[in-house]
């Protein structure tokens, strides 16, 4: 792989969950502060990506597969969006927001999938066997992470330098790394035709047909399952924090611990895959989050449970980019942007969605006036974890 196809794709995925990483963590902020929101609007301002990635996904990989080149999807798609989230920054009631909001979450969940599509799809270009192109591509994943955490640092120091004024600028922030993304996909990206000839059966009913393949359908079970537990992760762990003793202005740093282990976690994740195979690999990818919630449930001491969000980072990085890599390997080079749209369908839209609901329904009925009873919350995702592992030990080949 030579430089210039590196640094474009690292940019690429760089920008693309910087994008997200910039208002994702802090707008719930503005929406229950400045527009005093209740906690079910917040929800679902937030649930319009989950919804979003029910609905787009597989027809943008139905477009790329088919007639539309992917980076032009991709630039046009970022463009748009950030139009729209400039909007969304001046938006300040509920139903005028969830509307716009909810476009542009139709725009932004197809890029998810596509990035991952365009990065395999040029590396295989470079390389002739999958376990280079595995390699090459955990040294590309590795910025997603890494942009995440500096967004945020970014956004953080910007409001320290110039007070923090409009709490829309997050979405502004957004806004201008969208049209960046989408100016830098029209420029730099390698082009990447679509595959499939115009005769094809529709790539989305093959990415569908791949079902049949019993590995497969078992993959895609239990990643709904686990995405879904993974929001006992994401809504619970800031006021889990703030319960057991670490300062509310401080939570934001302490839980890029687990964004700091992913970075240095996908450095060896080939490693992984090479000595474990796929199964070892997501097995552990799964184990690493019953880990974590087992000492999440023991509640101390403080910086035991502090130090276990580093298992999240191992387990996101053994998952969820593992079972990415595993798609691409398994799925015919004609249906891959299709394949990978249907595994963002099965995750971050049904199990975004239903973990979203689910979760806050446990929350609820274990919660005694106005304190959370953390170890019965916890022990939940325990279980689905401890299921989902044996599942895939004994039925995943």
């Amino acid at each position: 792989m030579g430089w210039q196809l590196f640094l474009s794709l690292s940019v690429m995925m760089f920008l693309e969950y910087a994008i997200w990483g910039a208002w994702s963590p802090v707008l719930a902020a503005r929406l229950s502060g400045d527009l005093k929101f209740s906690g079910s609007q917040t929800g679902w301002i937030y649930g319009t990506i989950p919804i979003a990635c029910i609905i787009s996904p597989l027809i943008a990989g139905q477009l790329v597969d088919r007639w539309i080149a992917t980076e032009w999807f991709l630039g046009g798609a970022q463009i748009i969006g950030g139009v729209l989230l400039l909007i969304a920054a001046n938006k300040k009631n509920f139903s005028s927001l969830f509307l716009v909001m909810f476009l542009y979450a139709i725009c932004y969940a197809p890029t998810i999938p596509l990035v991952n599509s365009l990065m395999f799809s040029q590396l295989a270009k470079s390389y002739a066997d999958n376990a280079a192109v595995n390699a090459a591509s955990a040294n590309i994943f590795i910025w997603a992470p890494i942009a995440w955490v500096l967004v945020g640092m970014l956004l953080t120091a910007w409001r320290r330098t110039t007070g923090s004024g409009d709490s829309s600028d997050c979405l502004k922030f957004a806004d201008a790394l969208s049209i960046i993304m989408g100016v830098f996909c029209f420029v730099f990206v390698p082009h990447t035709p679509p595959p499939g000839a115009a005769g094809d059966v529709l790539p989305f009913v093959q990415a569908f047909k791949m079902l049949d393949n019993t590995n497969f359908l078992i993959f895609i079970i239990i990643s709904f399952v686990m995405t879904a537990q993974l929001q006992f992760y994401y809504l619970g762990t800031a006021q889990y924090l703030s319960d057991i003793g670490v300062h509310s202005k401080n939570v934001p740093a302490v839980m890029t611990i687990a964004q700091i282990v992913q970075t240095i976690a996908t450095l060896f994740l080939l490693g992984y895959l090479l000595k474990l195979g796929f199964r070892g690999t997501l097995a552990i990818g799964v184990l690493s989050w019953l880990v974590m919630y087992l000492i999440y449930s023991l509640e101390r001491p403080k910086w035991l449970v502090i130090s276990s969000m580093g298992f999240h980072g191992i387990a996101y990085v053994l998952f969820i980019i593992g079972g990415q890599i595993y798609v691409n390997s398994i799925a015919p080079e004609t249906i891959r942007s299709s394949a990978q749209a249907l595994l963002t369908v099965a995750t971050i839209g049904f199990g975004f969605l239903v973990g979203t609901r689910f979760t806050g329904i446990v929350m609820d009925h274990f919660k005694a006036g106005d304190k959370f009873k953390w170890k019965p919350i916890f022990l939940v995702p325990c279980a689905l974890t401890v299921a989902c592992a044996t599942a895939f030990i004994l039925f995943f080949k």
